[in-house]
């Protein structure tokens, strides 16, 4: 398989609202994660760091330039791999220990990290098998109704398990914006994890149906609108809750 480069590992684009999407064009969209940039008045907002095997700081200038928090929406694998570069780290107490003590079992990276997720592999002395999280111990322990304050711009934070016991969302009412993480996004959902909860997925899914959203930006694949929001939810309902 082709080896992809440094400098070619990230991409970004501006969505409008102060917010940057950067993903990882080389893994294959399941298995990539979404990475949001939202700039502020005072600090700016990262909201997960993809799979860290290329220097997010380095190779994206946008993410270094002022003083940021790291949100982490979860703790798998592709969402937490480059929280260790930046300073101020936010988690979902949940999962705390997580960020602690990152291993390839409870970040899923067993289950997952393989030379087939990639469309081109990573640079440098790349082996699946040795792939590791490395410890980023959160410096902000986060829950439900915690505020995230940019200056001008406040986020809500939603604690929603079932993907994972410490699941969250960011919420900005003023504009409808939901950053989903996990919890919702346009592709096949997954709640295949060892600490996944089905009962408690299709609490946090009812929840989410009855916020006033326009956009969503997921984890994984495009960001949409709050009809199809809901349409996901409805479906997800209607398969899961008995």
């Amino acid at each position: 398989m082709e080896i992809a480069t440094a400098n070619t590992w990230y991409q970004t684009k501006s969505v409008g609202d102060g917010i940057t999407w950067i993903w990882e064009p080389h893994i294959k969209p399941y298995y990539r994660c979404n990475i949001w940039h939202i700039r502020g008045r005072d600090r700016d907002l990262l909201i997960d760091s993809g799979m860290g095997v290329v220097s997010l700081r380095e190779q994206v200038q946008l993410v270094a330039e002022r003083p940021l928090l790291a949100v982490a929406t979860h703790t798998h694998f592709d969402h937490i791999g480059a929280h260790h570069e930046f300073p101020e780290r936010a988690v979902h107490l949940a999962e705390a220990h997580i960020m602690v003590r990152p291993d390839r079992y409870n970040t899923v990276a067993d289950d997952y990290v393989t030379d087939d997720i990639f469309t081109a592999l990573p640079p440098g002395d790349w082996q699946a098998a040795r792939y590791d999280v490395q410890p980023a111990p959160a410096t902000w322990l986060i829950d439900e109704g915690d505020r995230v304050d940019l200056g001008e711009r406040n986020f809500e934070v939603l604690h929603l398990p079932g993907h994972s016991p410490g699941s969250i969302a960011l919420y900005e009412q003023v504009t409808g914006i939901l950053f989903a993480g996990d919890v919702i996004y346009d592709g096949p959902l997954a709640y295949e994890a060892y600490h996944t909860d089905m009962a408690d997925y299709v609490r946090s899914m009812r929840r989410v149906l009855d916020l006033q959203v326009t956009h969503v930006h997921g984890g994984h694949f495009d960001s949409f609108g709050g009809d199809r929001m809901r349409e996901i939810a409805r479906a997800f309902l209607a398969e899961h809750d008995r």
